[in-house]
């Protein structure tokens, strides 16, 4: 609770956690955080979001259904990996930071626009085409107005 009280005393609206000397993200607030960036190694898109092998993090079930659709969409690559928040910095400098968001069911998606980390301020174009992709197709599968995958809507 003082970690989120100090963020609003600074004027943030949420937290974001990491772990150990890496500096590995787990979590944004309580929800699960994903980054669209560009790969360095093969210059095509990746969402990446932390894995599940740990233990620490919330195997949602908006998590598991942004990465259910967007591997349907093969428009970029989805990568469960840690990423770290010097890697986040780099790429954000390097211009290959994309967009950030957090999911959760309450929020379903939620951008993230900017990540103070070591007294600097690291800026995220928000709201990102991706995220109001996600949040518009959520939102639409979930009131039966878009088709889902199969089996992840029955009428009643």
């Amino acid at each position: 609770m003082k970690p989120g009280r100090d963020a609003a005393a600074k004027g943030y609206s949420q937290i974001l956690w990491v772990f150990g000397e890496k500096e590995e993200v787990t979590e944004v607030g309580a929800m699960n955080v994903f980054f669209l960036l560009e790969n360095t190694k093969n210059g095509r898109r990746e969402l990446v979001t932390p894995p599940l092998d740990r233990g620490d993090i919330l195997p949602g079930v908006t998590r598991q259904s942004i990465l259910e659709l967007c591997r349907e969409w093969g428009e970029f690559d989805v990568v469960e990996r840690w990423i770290t928040m010097p890697e986040i910095r780099d790429a954000a400098e390097e211009g290959r930071l994309v967009e950030a968001f957090g999911a959760g069911t309450a929020a379903i998606v939620t951008p993230i626009s900017g990540i103070q980390y070591r007294g600097s301020d690291i800026e995220i174009p928000a709201t990102g085409d991706l995220t109001k992709r996600l949040f518009s197709d959520l939102m639409g599968i979930q009131y039966g107005r878009v088709e889902g995958p199969e089996g992840w809507s029955v009428r009643i």
